[in-house]
């Protein structure tokens, strides 16, 4: 049995490898803070939502069958956690039940048939869960996970198990056939299964009939002493050996089934945590949208009231969104004034796309874009402490890692790259990366409040290329928008000067922490 809830035809693989640069993405996108809002303390959902979240798709047919699975999660929030607790509750419990430290075959089959019996118990649960759910549900991924789970786990199905495990305890002891082999030492032993007896004949009554009507060869039996500890030994690995097959084939069955509801549990767990983020969003009264995505190849992007679900959970309110038309363009470059929200309006981006390819919804009251083969940021970085390079050396490093591992159609953002050398060489540097970039069918967003290298791309007149601006109202006050507009030869950082200056004639101590 499989769950297929992230991919149509195949499990997820938790321990897959990580992609490329994903810890710069972590770090620029502030990932860490999406992925504690959606754990919410549940340890397991923490561990399985930021593989899941990176592990991005560009398969737009995997995306949209996220999407139906996780509109049913919304729909039926209660009844997916309820399965969700169910799987978790049984891997728990196969751990608490004890078992040998001596691996022998009979603690193996005695441990197995306790793992099985308390799975039957937790099948019949999810079975009976998929019965009454099944026709609720409208996504092709839980109809055909419930549509298995009635069709093969019928009662006739656990009974014949739970009557095969009673059997497997052996109460009226052991049958097992062997030979002699070199040395007059058992060899082959056979498990046999025993002829049903009559109910109220006794094995005595039994063996006097069968010797008085000829039924058979005589059989010979004999009793250990009570204190004969060798012998019950000896006879302990007789046991052992005829029941090892037995034992090694249960225990195999019972990994079979736990490994379903380990599987259950991990892909339940994403879809968990976007409930739980749901939750925080909807609490803060921010929207969310269903994105659409299209195929790698296309060049879209656009959006309405999008908005950085970060920045929002850490402010616990509603912050300011941005308006996106991008259809057809390759390149994106956003210029404007100081602390206008540049930045935070390319992690919106950035954040979107991401939560997009992992089948997610979008913070946004609409959003579409293509799906990208790989996802890069290039955010500008503090000084190296240890010193062992330069600023400039550092930026350059990491843009090679980045162009080691690109592919056509992915995606980087830059923010404020090569910002650490002169105006005139870093709007060179620039204006050549963005150039074979796009070359190679890489799609690009850029900050910059290089005017150099913005006015000279915005000169060129390409009609892939646009151009946003951070808004800057006639007082100098910032709206936190950004809207189209070609570069400025200023970012308005003497708006900042006389903020903070007036501030520090109504305020010394305010004004002076600013400035520091």
């Amino acid at each position: 049995m499989k769950a297929y809830l992230l991919y149509r035809d195949r499990s997820f693989d938790l321990a897959g490898g990580h992609p490329p640069g994903e810890a710069a993405l972590v770090q620029d996108l502030e990932l860490t803070t999406l992925f504690a809002a959606m754990a919410q303390s549940d340890r397991w959902v923490g561990e399985v939502v930021p593989r899941v979240v990176l592990e991005s798709t560009a398969d737009v047919d995997t995306i949209r069958y996220r999407q139906e699975i996780l509109k049913d999660c919304v729909r039926h929030a209660e009844v997916v956690r309820g399965v969700y607790a169910l799987a978790v509750r049984t891997i728990d419990a196969e751990r608490k039940i004890y078992g040998a430290v001596f691996h022998y075959p009979s603690s193996t089959l005695h441990r197995s048939i306790q793992v099985m019996e308390m799975l039957i118990v937790a099948l019949k649960e999810l079975r009976e869960t998929a019965e009454e759910q099944v026709s609720a549900f409208q996504s092709d991924g839980f109809r055909t996970l419930f549509g298995m789970l009635v069709e093969e786990l019928g009662d006739s199905y656990l009974e014949t198990i739970q009557y095969h495990l009673k059997e497997l305890r052996f109460a009226r002891g052991v049958l097992i056939s062997a030979r002699l082999g070199e040395g007059s030492k058992g060899a082959d032993y056979v498990l046999r299964k025993e002829n049903p007896r009559p109910a109220r004949w006794s094995a005595r009554v039994i063996e006097t009939a069968r010797r008085a009507f000829g039924g058979g060869p005589p059989t010979y039996s004999f009793q250990l002493a009570p204190r004969d500890e060798s012998g019950a030994r000896a006879l302990g690995e007789l046991r052992d050996r005829g029941i090892n097959l037995a034992a090694n084939a249960l225990a195999q069955s019972a990994d079979h089934v736990l490994s379903f509801f380990a599987m259950l549990r991990t892909e339940l767990a994403f879809y968990v945590g976007c409930l739980n983020l749901l939750d925080r969003t909807d609490a803060l009264g921010v929207p969310y949208c269903w994105p659409q995505p299209f195929a790698s190849v296309e060049r879209r992007h656009a959006a309405r009231g999008l908005y950085d679900v970060c920045l929002a959970l850490t402010m616990g309110r509603a912050v300011v969104g941005n308006e996106l038309a991008a259809r057809g363009k390759t390149l994106v470059i956003v210029t404007g004034a100081n602390q206008g929200g540049k930045s935070t309006f390319l992690r919106s981006v950035g954040l979107a796309q991401v939560m997009m390819q992992c089948g997610m919804f979008v913070p946004a009251e609409s959003f579409e874009t293509n799906a990208c083969e790989r996802i890069f940021t290039h955010y500008k970085r503090e000084e190296d402490s240890t010193m062992k390079s330069g600023k400039f050396d550092e930026e350059l490093s990491r843009l090679s890692a980045i162009v080691d591992c690109l592919v056509p159609n992915s995606i980087v953002l830059f923010n404020e790259s090569f910002a650490s050398t002169n105006e005139r060489e870093g709007s060179e540097i620039a204006r050549q990366v963005v150039s074979a970039l796009t070359e190679r069918q890489i799609k690009i967003l850029f900050v910059t409040h290089q005017y150099d290298f913005a006015q000279s791309m915005h000169a060129l007149g390409d009609p892939a290329y646009s151009f946003l601006r951070a808004e800057r109202r006639p007082d100098g006050t910032r709206s936190f928008k950004v809207v189209e507009g070609e570069p400025l030869p200023t970012s308005f950082g003497q708006d900042l000067y006389a903020r903070i200056f007036t501030e520090e004639q109504a305020n010394p101590r305010v004004a002076g922490a600013a400035v520091s």
